[in-house]
C-alpha cells in the first residue's frame, strides 16, 4: 500500500467513525483544502525569503508547518477521491509534461514564465 493509499483509508476510516460521510462532497472538501492551504500560507507570508528555510526548521514554526502541510495532503487526498483521480499516476503525468513544456536546454535557472502556463 502506498503512502497515499494509507492516507486515503486512515482518513476514510476518521469519516466513517464520525459519520461525516454526509458532509464530504467535491466542493466541500476543495473549499476546505483552501481555508489549510491559507492557514500554511498564513505562517509563511511574512518570513524573509532568504531566511526561509532556516526559519521553518525551527521549533515552534516547524511543528505548526508540518501540521499544516498534513492539513493540506489531507484534503488533496479526500478531494482526488471525491473527483476519482489518483495522485500519484496524475502527478507522474504532469511532470512529464512539464518536462517536454520546459526542456532543461532552454529553462536551466530561469523561473518559468507564469503566462506560458495557461492553456
Amino acid at each position: 500500500m502506498s503512502d497515499l493509499e494509507a492516507i486515503r483509508e486512515a482518513a476514510r476510516q476518521f469519516r466513517e467513525e464520525r459519520d461525516w460521510e454526509q458532509f464530504q462532497d467535491p466542493k466541500s472538501v476543495m473549499l476546505a483544502l483552501v481555508g489549510e492551504v491559507g492557514e500554511l500560507a498564513e505562517l509563511l507570508q511574512w518570513l524573509p525569503a532568504d531566511k526561509a528555510r532556516e526559519l521553518i526548521a525551527q521549533e515552534p514554526l516547524h511543528t505548526r508547518v508540518a501540521e499544516e502541510m498534513a492539513d493540506v495532503l489531507v484534503y488533496l487526498v479526500g478531494l482526488a477521491e471525491q473527483c476519482g483521480v489518483e495522485l500519484g499516476p496524475a502527478a507522474l503525468n504532469k511532470i512529464a509534461k512539464s518536462s517536454t513544456k520546459h526542456p532543461i536546454e532552454a529553462s536551466r535557472g530561469r523561473a518559468p514564465d507564469k503566462s506560458s502556463d495557461r492553456a
